[in-house]
């Protein structure tokens, strides 16, 4: 299969699994800000991640009854963490295949670099590609505008690529896009 063939396969694959998490998690109704699919440095399947508006204040309720740290320093410093997210892996059964397929994949840990940074960039570009489809299906926009989403792909630890895929998801003059880029891009 040509890299591109296998790139249009693998997204469509994570865009199956990330549309029915994403779609279920919508179903309550919360205004969201932020939707990631991350993965790791080093190239493992893809979870997705997601803070509303409600969820960051109820988080920061709870963690600011937890210690003696005020709840809205407690929000700034969790409003982008896609691990602090009370959504991080919600629904990840649902990427039980893609968890299948990334395994069938080549085993990235023997690779030259090279062959590395060809196997990591392909995976990253299926994540990307899932991510736009999402978004042109208008999945990103169910309970509120786009424009006040911020759709990222995110690799842990974070890294520079996050900042140049975000910039290709979402338009650099959206107001979410711009908190996003002033508050946490790498």
């Amino acid at each position: 299969m040509q890299p591109t063939q296998e790139i249009e396969a693998l997204a469509a694959e994570i865009a199956g699994a990330a549309r029915m998490s994403f779609r279920t998690l919508f179903e309550n109704g919360e205004r969201f800000y932020y939707c990631t699919l991350f993965t790791t440095e080093e190239g493992h399947a893809p979870s997705i991640s997601a803070w509303s508006w409600e969820a960051l204040e109820r988080e920061a309720v709870r963690q600011g009854d937890e210690s003696d740290t005020p709840e809205s320093t407690i929000a700034e410093l969790i409003k982008w963490s896609y691990a602090d997210s009370p959504y991080c892996c919600f629904k990840d059964e649902n990427f039980d295949d893609v968890k299948q397929l990334f395994m069938e994949r080549t085993a990235m840990a023997g690779l030259e670099a090279d062959e590395w940074n060809r196997e990591f960039e392909l995976r990253l570009k299926a994540l990307e590609q899932a991510m736009k489809m999402l978004d042109d299906e208008g999945v990103f926009a169910l309970n509120q505008s786009r424009e006040s989403v911020c759709v990222l792909v995110e690799v842990m630890p974070p890294d520079e690529i996050n900042t140049e895929i975000a910039l290709r998801l979402n338009r650099a003059e959206s107001p979410a896009m711009q908190a996003w880029l002033a508050e946490a891009a790498e």
